[in-house]
């Protein structure tokens, strides 16, 4: 602590130290706790709550797994499967970014020269100057049915008639790809930059192939900027909303549009706290995984 004041000054270190505790404390911790409680807690009105029906129950757990008391299922299928399906797709989509971003990483780190690497990541920053939600409209816009990808596969004769790639939710992994892509470069490009090129030489000079050189150096060195971009690519992706809303077909439900629906279009917000808490123990669990298979430390996560 005493080299942090030293180093930055006192002045600016206070600053720093009281904003990082308010915002840890008022906008992270006790926004939890409360929904935490809300989520065992009945959906009651306003006028009933703190009296003797405002007791604690699993009632909003219940439902998650069992669905209603009026269903004949013996399983909430629907919810479970939302789920599910939204955990599986934003695994997918990690996967798909960190296998699409490790060579443009690693390129930019260790290949370019510098000019070209600050055009890179210049290039790399601009896009995202526009809004989350104009970008998704814009990737809807080139994979629709009269869209700009498939006028083109058209006129090119590649296609006989055009693909309904919304449906197929291709749109969907693109623009959950692209909207999370700069989380997964810039850890992989920070981690990928420490790595002393002597040790490719070496490895180059001593037989050992691109793929042996890359799964025994350079993997393994990136460890921690993997971990720390597939952790935040994944929460991020599993509790997206505006994206898949706009790109995904009439037939995927996203487990975020559930909870959305039971906060403002039910009015149920313990419900919908419940399943908040259910989608952040899974996204903690996932972080708590990576760090497992990727034995890192939650400093080196961060870092």
């Amino acid at each position: 602590m005493g080299g942090f004041f030293k180093k930055n000054g006192s002045i600016i270190s206070t600053f720093f130290l009281i904003a990082i505790t308010f915002w840890l404390i008022f906008l992270i911790l006790i926004p939890q706790l409360y929904m935490l409680d809300l989520s065992f807690r009945p959906n009651l009105p306003p006028l009933l709550r703190g009296g003797p029906d405002d007791v604690y129950t699993l009632t909003h757990y219940k439902h998650f797994v069992f669905g209603s008391e009026t269903s004949k299922d013996a399983y909430n299928y629907v919810d479970i499967g939302v789920f599910v399906d939204t955990i599986g797709t934003a695994i997918l989509v990690t996967i798909i970014n960190l296998c699409f971003c490790y060579p443009i990483a690693f390129y930019i780190a260790k290949l370019a020269t510098p000019n070209a690497t600050r055009l890179l990541i210049l290039a790399l920053i601009i896009p995202f100057w526009i809004n989350e939600l104009l970008r998704s409209f814009a990737i809807r816009i080139l994979f629709a049915g009269e869209g700009v990808i498939n006028n083109l596969l058209l006129e090119m004769g590649l296609l006989d008639a055009a693909v309904n790639f919304i449906a197929l939710d291709v749109a969907l992994y693109t623009g959950l790809t692209y909207a999370y892509i700069l989380l997964m470069i810039f850890p992989l490009y920070n981690a990928l930059e420490t790595l002393d090129t002597n040790q490719l030489e070496a490895a180059k000079d001593l037989g050992s192939s691109t793929l042996r050189t890359h799964w025994r150096i350079v993997i393994p060195h990136a460890k921690a900027g993997i971990a720390s971009g597939s952790t935040m690519v994944f929460m991020l992706t599993a509790g997206a909303l505006a994206t898949p809303v706009v790109l995904s077909s009439p037939n995927t439900f996203w487990f975020t549009q559930l909870i959305y629906q039971w906060f403002n279009m039910n009015d149920n917000w313990s419900r919908g706290s419940a399943y908040s808490i259910i989608l952040l123990v899974v996204s903690v669990a996932f972080v708590l995984l990576m760090m497992r298979i990727f034995r890192v430390t939650i400093g080196e996560v961060v870092r």
